[in-house]
Parts: structure tokens; C-alpha cells; sequence
């Protein structure tokens, strides 16, 4: 029997969670800030966020390779991301390497799956990878959380395909959709809301929003709003750890700005979000 969406909650049912899975991406961003990007480095930077911001947290994110000790709320990342060094996943497929059954015996309660969705020939595909997706974590009894990232076309309108990945891929029913939030978070806060409330009405289940896109300091405020339109809480990273980049030290910003980045955030869902119990 899977858990429940409590094994990624806070006890009132909202939920403010860590990503941690960045990979070629995170090589960019260490080397963008004079840092060393070697898998050592790499290794070395996620245990830091998860020594520091996992136990604020309501579930956290990680990829396979980190040796991560069982913690509550653990997401294993089941995505092969098709990226090339500096630029955008542009596709990802199911990562077969990443092991189900194994994953729950090692301690994870959920996989995550990150879904790109654009226009092109490879749509069916990705909509059955999806339910595939979901099909496996029902069986091995782990949540299922899927990540949509829609990648319009020039011209196209962002949140119209945030919308449609929303009514196309909604269908294969993850116990946890992650969408982004509309807009950036720039704009109308009415239209915010108002695009937000599309999600909640068309999603069978409990969504949170992830960072990226977002700038980082406009984040708080695209969080409430995204809550006051019906979402859970979030499942984000950059937008709570990126400053540790920019310290000498990455324990020098995590145990004070990315800290309290991160309790912000939580009582932002606690006060606005809808717990996922009301939700479906």
C-alpha cells in the first residue's frame, strides 16, 4: 500500500518541500559562481542543503548517486534529463536505472518525474511515460509526484500551456502535481489567481509550484498567490538555496538566509494554502 500525501506534508496538510536534484544545471550555477563543479563538489553542496534545510522542510528532493540517509519525506528523482551544459532540459525520458522497489527499501515515500511539454511529435510519448510513471510508483507503493514543465513556442502564451500540460497530463493522475506559476509570478495578482484557479479545477488531485522561472525574491509573493488559487504549497529549490552560492561557504548562508528563506515560505502555505485533504 502506497503512503499518503502526509509522508510529504506538514501535520496541517500543506506542504513546503526541497529540490535538490539539479544536476548539470547545478554544475552551471557552481561554475558561474567561481566554484569548483566536480561530482565531489556537487555531492559536497547537496549534503549541505539537506543538512540545513531538510529538517525545516516537509519533504526533500535529491537524485540518485547521493548517499542520502533515510529522512522523513524523501523524493527520489526518476528522470533522464536530455540537457546540454548551461542551457534547459529540453526532454527527459524514465530514468531505468532508478530502481522502484529499491528506492522504498532505501527509504523513499515518492519518485518524481519531470515532464517537458511542447508542441512537437513526441506529445503521445510523453503523456504515456507519464501514466507509465505513475503505474510504477502505485505498484512498488510510492507517491507519485510529476513535474510538467511547459516550454511554448515564440509567440505562444506561457500560461495557456501551463494550463494545457495541466488538462493533458492531469489525466494520468499523480498522487502530486508540480506546476509552474503563471506568469513568473509578474503581473496581475488577479490573473494570477485566476489562472491558478484553472489549475485547481482541473487537476483530480493536491498540486504545489516549483521556483524556477520565478525570480528569487519575487518567489514569497508567487507562492501566496499561487495558494490563494488553490494550491498546496510548493516543491522548490533555487529559489531557497541559490544564496549559499554566493557565500565563501555554503553553511555561511544555509543556516541563516536559505533558513529563513525556507520559514517564510512554510507559514506563507501555512496561512494560504489549501491542505491536501480538501483537495480532488
Amino acid at each position: 500500500m502506497s503512503p499518503t500525501l502526509d509522508a510529504l506534508a506538514y501535520p496541517d496538510g500543506t506542504f513546503a518541500m526541497v529540490a535538490m536534484d539539479q544536476r548539470e544545471s547545478l554544475r552551471t550555477m557552481l561554475a558561474d559562481h567561481g566554484r569548483p563543479d566536480d561530482p565531489e563538489a556537487i555531492t559536497a553542496f547537496k549534503a549541505a542543503v539537506a543538512e540545513h534545510l531538510a529538517p525545516l522542510a516537509s519533504g526533500f528532493l535529491i537524485d540518485k548517486g547521493y548517499d542520502a540517509p533515510p529522512r522523513p519525506g524523501w523524493i527520489l528523482a526518476a528522470d533522464a534529463l536530455t540537457q546540454e551544459r548551461g542551457g534547459p532540459v529540453t526532454d527527459t525520458h524514465l530514468d531505468e536505472s532508478v530502481d522502484p522497489d529499491a528506492a522504498r527499501e532505501a527509504g523513499a515515500v515518492a519518485l518524481k518525474l519531470l515532464v517537458i511539454w511542447k508542441r512537437d511529435d513526441q506529445q503521445q510519448r510523453r503523456v504515456e511515460m507519464a501514466a507509465e510513471f505513475v503505474r510504477r510508483c502505485a505498484d512498488a507503493g510510492l507517491l507519485s509526484v510529476l513535474e510538467p514543465v511547459a516550454q511554448p513556442a515564440a509567440g505562444e502564451d506561457l500560461d495557456a500551456a501551463i494550463v494545457e500540460a495541466a488538462e493533458v497530463l492531469g489525466q494520468v493522475r499523480p498522487d502530486l502535481y508540480k506546476a509552474q506559476v503563471p506568469s513568473r509570478g509578474l503581473g496581475d495578482p488577479d490573473q494570477i489567481i485566476k489562472t491558478c484557479e484553472q489549475l485547481t479545477a482541473t487537476l483530480h488531485g493536491p498540486w504545489v509550484v516549483l521556483s524556477n522561472g520565478v525570480a528569487r525574491d519575487d518567489f514569497p509573493r508567487a507562492v501566496e498567490l499561487a495558494c490563494r488559487g488553490g494550491a498546496s504549497g510548493t516543491l522548490a529549490g533555487r529559489a531557497l538555496w541559490t544564496p549559499a552560492l554566493e557565500t565563501p561557504t555554503p553553511t555561511e548562508s544555509l543556516t541563516t538566509t536559505c533558513r529563513s528563506r525556507l520559514k517564510l515560505i512554510a507559514e506563507i502555505v501555512h496561512k494560504h494554502a489549501r491542505p491536501w485533504r480538501e483537495c480532488g
